[in-house]
């Protein structure tokens, strides 16, 4: 560890126990937190809202968070079986700007979290997105959705 990262990792700490502790108080409504002794990487449970295609269904998050959190976005897939959605991969990869190019370090684990529930419940249609395979097929060997190049030009679902 560098000098340079020491600090960092402990902007990174502080900022995920204020989150963690926040969460406890006062969690956002259809997520569970499962806990783990591992701060940096989270399982979140995801309860699709009522009144939309996924209510009733469970899912699960991995949010995994980079030693330069929160300046850095956090990793953030769905583990298997991910939903079926147009904006959703096989592989649990979710393509939402927010998780990449417009990240900001106000946004939180909660804010993710509730434009993730967002992004399912306004879907009007369970399929896969067009480029399924292909992206899959490219993506083995435990490729990061943070190295893809997202192309952001759907936002209607």
């Amino acid at each position: 560890m560098t000098s340079s990262s020491a600090p960092s990792r402990k902007i990174a700490s502080n900022r995920l126990q204020k989150e963690l502790v926040e969460w406890q108080v006062n969690p956002p409504a259809g997520f569970k937190h499962k806990v783990t002794d591992n701060l940096q990487r989270w399982i979140i449970e995801v309860n699709g809202a009522p009144g939309t295609l996924y209510a009733n269904e469970t899912f699960e998050l991995q949010v995994d968070f980079p030693e330069h959190y929160p300046m850095e976005a956090p990793q953030v897939i769905f583990l298997p079986p991910a939903p079926l959605h147009p904006h959703i991969y096989s592989n649990g990869h979710i393509c939402l700007d927010i998780l990449y190019d417009s990240w900001s370090p106000a946004m939180t684990v909660s804010s993710v979290c509730i434009s993730i529930l967002s992004m399912l419940s306004s879907s009007t249609v369970k399929q896969r997105p067009a480029d399924n395979d292909r992206y899959v097929k490219n993506c083995r060997n435990g490729r990061s959705p943070k190295e893809t190049r997202w192309w952001f030009h759907d936002d209607k679902v």
